[in-house]
């Protein structure tokens, strides 16, 4: 009851930042309660122990999203403005989103922290699943040749955005049965993401060990650069996932609230979550064509 009551969405959204350090300490505590509690099974344990109070966090979020549209809705229907609704929510559901893209940002740092400092065999046990994943996901973006625009690099586009939005549909149907079940995988992601750039910033470590120092220096703090050019993809990515799982909550906070009572108010919720569903399959789109054809381009990988 401690760490789920800490956070309050309200005061949250109007610092969005401060989500950073909450995913931050609450993915630390989760890898340490993880290790020392399940041992060998610490690498999807830790997930679920960092999981369990960002619950109800997106769960109050969520309500928080759905009070905003019945009033909003409810504001714009008396001025007869509603060729400006979708605009407004829109809006509105962005202050949500950089709360949790900062938390994302949070969690991602502290994976990537914790992989670089901690002994390999601490590493062995509570990064095991997110290595595999890696290595799987390296298999899929290097079939091709991605410098260009043709056949190799098609294929890859289309098994990235498959691989995509195959996690984009969990989150929705994940959120909308059990309300804020989209946190799960949205974890996951960002500690395969944080120990992806781990493993490149330890490699370069090891590569550049040799160098003199001022050479080793240069070229090791270069590759965090490289390393965090992930991102450039990554916050895209995961902002369409972010919205695909607001789209599908709010509309499970309606149900759980009010069922189907009141028609026009949970129709007007629907259309605005189908409008963030919309939304967020345009932006992983975009996401997955940067990913293929700029992200190389401009980190040289």
């Amino acid at each position: 009851m401690v760490l789920e009551s800490i956070v309050d969405p309200l005061k949250a959204e109007k610092t969005p930042r401060d989500m950073f350090y909450v995913g931050l300490i609450y993915s630390s505590i989760g890898l340490l309660l993880a290790y020392f509690t399940f041992g060998s099974q610490s690498s999807f344990a830790s997930i679920f122990l960092t999981t369990i109070p960002l619950v109800v966090i997106m769960y109050k979020t969520l309500q928080l999203e759905e009070e905003k549209d019945e009033k909003l809705i409810h504001s714009l229907q008396k001025r007869h403005r509603k060729t400006h609704q979708e605009t407004f929510l829109i809006k509105e559901h962005g202050k949500a989103l950089s709360l949790f893209v900062a938390l994302f940002l949070g969690m991602v740092v502290s994976y990537t922290f914790w992989y670089i400092i901690l002994p390999v065999d601490m590493e062995e046990n509570l990064f095991s699943f997110q290595i595999n994943e890696i290595k799987r996901i390296r298999v899929i973006s290097t079939a091709g040749d991605m410098t260009g625009f043709n056949q190799e690099s098609t294929n890859t586009l289309f098994t990235i955005l498959e691989n995509n939005f195959r996690v984009w549909v969990f989150c929705i149907i994940f959120s909308f049965l059990y309300g804020s079940g989209a946190i799960f995988i949205l974890t996951l992601n960002a500690s395969i993401v944080g120990v992806a750039i781990g493993i490149a910033i330890r490699n370069a470590l090891i590569r550049y060990a040799p160098l003199g120092n001022i050479d080793f220096l240069y070229n090791y703090f270069g590759s965090f650069s490289i390393s965090f050019c992930y991102l450039i993809h990554g916050i895209p990515e995961i902002s369409a996932y972010f919205l695909g799982a607001l789209g599908g909550g709010i509309i499970s906070v309606a149900v759980a609230r009010h069922g189907v009572k009141i028609r026009g108010e949970f129709i007007d919720v629907t259309i605005d979550s189908i409008d963030l569903v919309v939304l967020s399959a345009v932006i992983l789109l975009l996401a997955g064509i940067i990913e293929v054809y700029m992200t190389p381009l401009i980190c040289g990988m």
